[in-house]
């Protein structure tokens, strides 16, 4: 399955989600629900997931845990908050340049309205919104 494809059902079920529970639940409810839903949808799904980074030739096996790693391609960060901060926006990109994966959601369960807490981010570019219908 395409990064794309992926991107489409971890949205889908972040709205249904977002609209069942409503915004303000703490990020780990969210992160256990949306794994739920997504392996219901057949998506390998891995929580708190331990990334490694070669530095000075050196494997650091637990530089830093993704919050879902989907189907081994997309990286998702969750975040329950007020408003995402540029810190948030860097820690992805961070974890998509040490990890080598083209495609991170950042996804704020704390907005009001869910279409305005995702971040989409590619290579180093974001967007925001609902994923578009193109190829990587």
């Amino acid at each position: 399955m395409h990064e794309n494809e992926i991107a489409k059902q971890i949205l889908d079920a972040a709205f249904v989600i977002h609209t069942k529970l409503g915004p303000g639940v703490f990020e780990s409810v969210y992160e256990v629900v949306l794994a739920h839903e997504l392996r219901k949808k057949g998506l390998i799904i891995e929580r708190q997931k331990p990334m490694s980074i070669l530095y000075d030739d050196i494997r650091f096996d637990e530089a830093f845990r993704s919050d879902l790693l989907v189907n081994g391609k997309v990286i998702v960060e969750l975040k329950s908050v007020e408003a995402i901060s540029a810190v948030h926006v860097k820690q992805l990109l961070t974890q998509l340049r040490l990890s080598g994966l083209k495609l991170g959601l950042l996804i704020n369960f704390g907005e009001a309205h869910l279409k305005n807490g995702i971040k989409r981010v590619i290579n180093g570019t974001l967007s925001d919104g609902p994923v578009p219908d193109f190829a990587l």
